[in-house]
């Protein structure tokens, strides 16, 4: 036990952080992503160093975004980052003189918010990330479950309609197509154009067209009664309650987390998330519904996470 660092890999920055017991961060030391895979190794090992500077640190944890072995050492691929079998273990420890695991970003969110935000009290929880994309988690029993080959819980990925929109990973149809940060704008932009005199207020946010709306016109709207606004996210809540049924029949929780940038916006997101959810789960008027809740760490999930990972050998089955 002690203290460990947990590193988030961001699209403009790297952080780590040095976190206690009780997933407390002590101190932070950020560094700009680079742009090429080695360059990025060796800003987490600058980053590392930086933030345990005064610490004695017991272990690192990293969360990437990309596809982890079970083995928590190798990023089998990652999407955001030219990472093809990359051994990022091996690599940083060289840099960095201590033992290292490496997380999914999702998963390691997940298991800091069921660990020490919204989680708490619950031993079986799913977490799904509604941001950009979609991502999640899964604890049963306790444990963080990745799969036989490590790379369970790509929610975003399940195809939701069969010959659906194309998917950045090659697929059609995936859920984050419909339920994700990318989706609430199209939903905003295809509804401005539709109907601009339902969106004057949204559209005057931005340039005056449909394709100036941004997301945060779309939230800023929405708390007006924009009436485009609010329906793109009765749109994105239908999917998202929708997947969340599917999941309630895969893994029964008692709770889901609701986590990622949309979380921000609160109960303009859950509740009608809620209300879609109970409408798509099968014998939902008679049988134990679980909670739909927000996740409480914010971006700070997935490196409290990665941290508290780092501390164990293997606590995933």
């Amino acid at each position: 036990m002690g203290l460990t660092i947990g590193v988030d890999i961001g699209g403009t920055k790297i952080a780590a952080g040095v976190v206690d017991e009780e997933g407390n961060i002590l101190s932070t030391f950020k560094v700009p992503t680079p742009t090429t895979p080695e360059a990025i190794v060796d800003a987490i090992a600058s980053a590392v160093e930086g933030a345990r500077a005064g610490h004695e640190i017991v272990g690192v944890g990293i969360g990437a975004a990309g596809y982890v072995n079970r083995q928590r050492s190798t990023v089998y691929f990652a999407p955001n980052i030219d990472w093809r079998q990359e051994p990022l273990k091996d690599e940083v420890e060289k840099r960095v003189g201590l033992p290292v695991v490496v997380e999914n970003d999702a998963n390691a969110a997940a298991w800091g918010e069921y660990k020490f935000g919204a989680g708490k009290g619950h031993r079986n929880v799913i977490c799904i990330t509604l941001g950009t994309g979609l991502g999640g988690g899964i604890i049963i029993g306790n444990k963080l479950r990745r799969g036989h080959f490590g790379v369970a819980a790509e929610f975003g990925h399940i195809r939701m309609v069969p010959d659906g929109l194309l998917c950045g990973c090659g697929s059609q149809g995936c859920w984050e197509q419909y339920a994700s940060g990318r989706a609430l704008v199209r939903y905003a932009k295809q509804r401005a154009n539709a109907t601009p005199e339902n969106a004057e207020f949204l559209l005057s946010l931005g340039d005056g067209t449909p394709d100036g709306i941004e997301g945060k016109h779309i939230s800023m709207a929405a708390r007006q009664g924009d009436p485009v606004a609010v329906d793109s996210y009765r749109e994105l809540a239908r999917w998202a309650g929708a997947g969340l049924a599917d999941l309630a029949s895969l893994f029964d929780p008692s709770a889901f987390i609701v986590g990622g940038g949309l979380s921000d916006e609160g109960e303009l997101v859950l509740d009608p998330i809620r209300k879609s959810y109970k409408r798509w789960l099968v014998g939902g008027n008679w049988r134990p519904v679980a909670d739909v809740i927000v996740a409480q760490l914010g971006n700070k999930a997935g490196l409290v996470g990665a941290a508290d990972l780092a501390r164990e050998p293997d606590p995933i089955m």
